[in-house]
């Protein structure tokens, strides 16, 4: 047998992603509720930036504007009303990017219940394949009740089952006539505004006109011609031309229909707006590639025309759950917080990037380019000042080399002074400019050998100048040619920036001065205190070796002496000290502590006053005159 199951008039409820969802199979976990974040801002955004009703809100408030003054034409009764009282107003919307009709008419009846009518219903031709399924549809979704025909027992029993599962009323009408909506209507208007004045437009929305059966539809706006006590109102959705009217109706009926065209916007400015908001602005930090960006306008332009799913394929959660490099997606100040946060192997997984590697051949091109410009022209720059009154970029080229590197030295006063000093020089710049020009001939890069020539021409005209015009109080050629060669010596030192400018300078460049001071400037009495307070990374000797920092019995006597000296004060008592240090032997050789000569050994004693030899020879320790058998320590702490 056969079993029908009608799909439960409920609305569905839309499973909404969760971190958990989000998570599994995700690459780099460590980030994922970062990305999972980054993914719900900027799908928000989208939504937020692009919806239907935003890009069609020029013809849905059009429509708006006619379903409202229609509404106040009714309510305000006057001869023209009286005139056009069989007809019924329509709207005709022109919609072209069909797979997105839902969104805009969900748009649109939201929109009319909100300001409009609450009497709001859409159907589509796949369920009105008869004037009955048509009658029917409005009725229940108008209504909000279940329906059922006479003169169809089939859904009789499966509504009575339903009835059975549910306390919804039924309505039971012969012919599916309106006057149960009529009468309906009348009770919800009494209900909701006790005014007699008030009567909202009941709105019927065809969604795909075109697939609707024209006869079925020719009836079904026949019988609402005589319905006087419905403020019915039509709105048909047109995907091809608005002459799809006149086509599927007669004059006839179309003559009942008072219609009134609405055109919205083409799909290409649909989708022209929404590459504008999401992809050709820096405020969207996701962004496409040029193939993917191709296959989304071709499946657009010549697919299905739809909007909704242009921005499905942006791929942005695809993007976060597969990329975990994705957590740099974002806002910039936000991107640098995450940066410095990157794990381990999200630092190589940017290693690994094509993109990165390709960076790093143009970087290090950069800079093996910028050290090829940098010297020659530190040269000349030195070649120019060198000669000048207290050499203000000082006499050596070294000098000069050290400001460059620390600071740009356009910027500095002495720079200024020197340019100064240069536009004083007469005779000189020729020769100075001589030596630059020799300094640049045999050098190779493109901006050198460009300076080289206008080094040259500037020379050449130096030379074509007599001396007549160069003693003229007025503004000479001279004199505005030296100002050429000064303004083109600052575009040239413009090129001379630190070397902390450039990227990857790390790699030629070692900065860490305190480890040259350090091996250059060494500190004796540190290096000796390390090797005495821990011998065992001196000596390979895996018995020397401690875990508390404390030095092991086997260590040498110097040691044991040292280590034993750290616990005194400013006087020691050599008494003491000794006893303490034959103890530490005399353990470290096994011999009995209880036994009479324990500490007494004569070998004991020579070793201990040799340790305290090498101690005073060091610099440790010194006699002093206010107690013989005592002497005095000298360092403290790490001094």
């Amino acid at each position: 047998g056969c079993f029908v199951f009608k799909p439960n008039t409920k609305k569905k409820k839309t499973s909404s992603l969760s971190l958990d969802h989000f998570t599994h199979g995700c690459k780099g976990a460590e980030t994922s509720d970062i990305r999972f974040r980054l993914f719900h801002d900027l799908w928000n955004k989208t939504k937020t930036d692009i919806e239907q009703d935003e890009l069609n809100k020029k013809v849905l408030d059009s429509l708006l504007d006619f379903t409202r003054k229609c509404s106040i034409t009714r309510q305000h009764s006057n001869w023209a009303s009286q005139m056009r009282a069989s007809e019924i107003p329509t709207a005709a919307l022109m919609l072209v990017n069909v797979p997105d009709h839902d969104m805009t008419f969900q748009s649109l009846s939201e929109l009319l219940q909100q300001s409009v009518t609450p009497h709001v219903v859409s159907v589509q031709a796949k369920e009105c394949a008869a004037l009955k399924h048509l009658m029917k549809r409005v009725l229940e979704r108008l209504m909000d009740t279940l329906v059922a025909a006479a003169d169809d027992e089939e859904e009789e029993e499966i509504e009575a089952a339903a009835l059975q599962q549910s306390d919804t009323p039924v309505h039971r009408s012969v012919h599916c006539s309106l006057s149960v909506l009529c009468e309906w209507y009348n009770t919800q208007t009494k209900r909701s505004s006790p005014s007699k004045d008030q009567y909202p437009p009941v709105v019927i929305i065809f969604k795909d006109l075109e697939a609707f059966n024209q006869k079925v539809l020719q009836d079904f706006i026949l019988i609402c011609r005589y319905v006087e006590r419905l403020p019915l109102m039509f709105i048909f959705g047109i995907a091809t031309s608005p002459s799809t009217i006149q086509h599927m109706l007669p004059h006839s009926v179309s003559s009942l229909l008072c219609i009134e065209l609405f055109q919205s916007l083409s799909c290409t400015h649909h989708l022209a707006t929404v590459i504008d908001k999401l992809i050709l602005t820096p405020k969207f930090p996701f962004k496409l590639s040029g193939k993917v960006m191709q296959v989304l306008i071709s499946l657009f332009l010549y697919h299905d025309f739809s909007v909704r799913n242009f921005i499905k394929g942006l791929a942005l959660l695809e993007h976060f759950h597969s990329q975990p490099l994705s957590v740099l997606c974002c806002k910039k100040k936000e991107a640098l917080r995450n940066l410095a946060q990157l794990s381990h192997g999200d630092l190589e997984r940017i290693r690994q990037l094509p993109s990165f590697t390709e960076v790093c051949h143009k970087l290090i091109k950069d800079l093996c380019k910028y050290h090829k410009n940098y010297y020659p022209m530190l040269r000349c720059l030195h070649a120019l000042t060198s000669s000048l009154p207290r050499y203000p970029l000082g006499k050596q080229i070294r000098e000069l080399h050290l400001i460059c590197l620390e600071k740009n030295v356009w910027e500095t006063e002495d720079y200024q002074s020197a340019m100064k000093l240069l536009m004083l020089a007469k005779d000189e710049l020729i020769a100075l400019l001589q030596k630059c020009t020799e300094i640049l001939q045999p050098i190779k890069s493109k901006m050198m050998k460009s300076a080289f020539v206008q080094l040259e021409d500037m020379l050449n005209k130096f030379k074509q100048l007599d001396n007549e015009s160069r003693r003229s109080k007025k503004q000479s050629p001279y004199e505005n040619l030296r100002s050429d060669v000064l303004e083109f010596i600052d575009n040239l030192v413009s090129h001379l920036p630190p070397p902390e400018s450039q990227t990857l300078n790390e790699v030629c460049y070692y900065s860490s001065s305190s480890s040259v001071r350090r091996h250059l400037n060494a500190t004796p009495r540190t290096s000796i205190q390390a090797a005495l307070s821990s011998p065992y990374y001196y000596l390979p000797n895996e018995s020397l070796q401690t875990d508390d920092g404390s030095v092991s019995n086997a260590a040498p006597d110097i040691c044991i002496v040292h280590k034993l000296h750290l616990e005194c004060g400013r006087l020691i008592n050599l008494y003491d000290w000794m006893q303490a240090y034959s103890t530490v032997v005399s353990a470290a050789e096994g011999n009995d502590p209880d036994s009479d000569n324990f500490g007494k050994v004569d070998d004991v004693k020579a070793r201990f006053i040799r340790a305290v030899s090498e101690l005073e020879f060091l610099g440790f320790i010194k006699s002093t005159k206010q107690k013989t058998d005592h002497v005095a320590r000298l360092t403290w702490g790490g001094c």
